[in-house]
C-alpha cells in the first residue's frame, strides 16, 4: 500500500532554488535539454515551443508516477492514460462525443480505452435511450474507488510542491498561465490569429 509522506520526508525535498542544475556531463537521455538545446533562442526568453516541450515532458513524468503508484497498489488492469480518462469522466454521465471534446482525445484511442475500462468494470457503458447507436458513460464503483485512491496519493505529491503560502500562490499562478495558454492556442487554432 502507498504510504503518506511525513513531515520529515517533506522537509528533505529541496525548493526549486536549491535544486542543482543538471550535470551537462550526464548522458543526454538522463537529463532534460537546457534552454539553449531546446530551441534556437538567442533572446533568453521562454518561447511557446519550449513551454509545449516542457508540458509534454511533465505529462509523461506524471504518467510514469501514476504507473509506479498503480504497481504499488497491485493494479495491473489499467494504464495511466486510462486513469486520466476516468478523471475526465468524473462524476458525470457523458456521451462518447462529450468525452472526446472534454478530454481532447483521439476517437480511436478513446474507443479502445473505453472498451478496456468497461471490460475491467471501471466504467458503465450503456446505449443512449434516445439514440441506440450512441453510448453513455459513467464511472462504476471500481472506477470511483480508484479515483478516490489516486486523489489521496496525489495530495502527498501536492504537498511536495505547495509547502507554504508562496508556493501555493506560485502553483496557482502556473495553473492560470497554463489555462491561458490552452485558451489562446485553442482560439488561434479555431479562428486564426489570436
Amino acid at each position: 500500500m502507498h504510504q503518506k509522506l511525513g513531515p520529515a520526508a517533506l522537509a528533505e525535498i529541496p525548493s526549486i532554488e536549491a535544486v542543482e542544475p543538471w550535470n551537462d556531463a550526464a548522458p543526454l537521455a538522463t537529463r532534460p535539454p537546457s534552454l539553449a538545446e531546446s530551441a534556437d533562442n538567442d533572446s533568453g526568453q521562454v518561447t511557446h515551443l519550449e513551454l509545449a516541450r516542457v508540458i509534454e515532458r511533465i505529462h509523461r513524468r506524471y504518467c510514469d508516477l501514476l504507473r509506479v503508484e498503480l504497481t504499488r497498489l497491485g493494479i495491473d488492469d489499467i494504464s495511466p492514460p486510462q486513469v486520466m480518462l476516468l478523471f475526465t469522466i468524473g462524476a458525470d454521465e457523458l456521451s462518447v462525443r462529450d468525452l472526446l471534446e472534454r478530454g481532447h482525445y483521439l476517437g480511436s484511442n478513446a474507443s479502445y480505452y473505453l472498451k478496456q475500462l468497461a471490460d475491467a468494470d471501471y466504467i458503465h457503458r450503456t446505449a443512449s435511450a434516445r439514440d441506440r447507436r450512441s453510448a453513455r458513460i459513467r464511472l462504476a464503483e471500481k472506477g470511483r474507488a480508484l479515483c478516490d485512491t489516486i486523489r489521496s496519493i496525489d495530495e502527498a505529491y501536492h504537498r511536495l510542491i505547495a509547502r507554504d503560502d508562496d508556493e501555493v500562490q506560485e502553483l496557482t499562478t502556473t495553473f492560470h498561465m497554463l489555462r491561458r495558454l490552452e485558451v489562446v492556442w485553442t482560439t488561434t487554432m479555431r479562428y486564426g490569429e489570436a
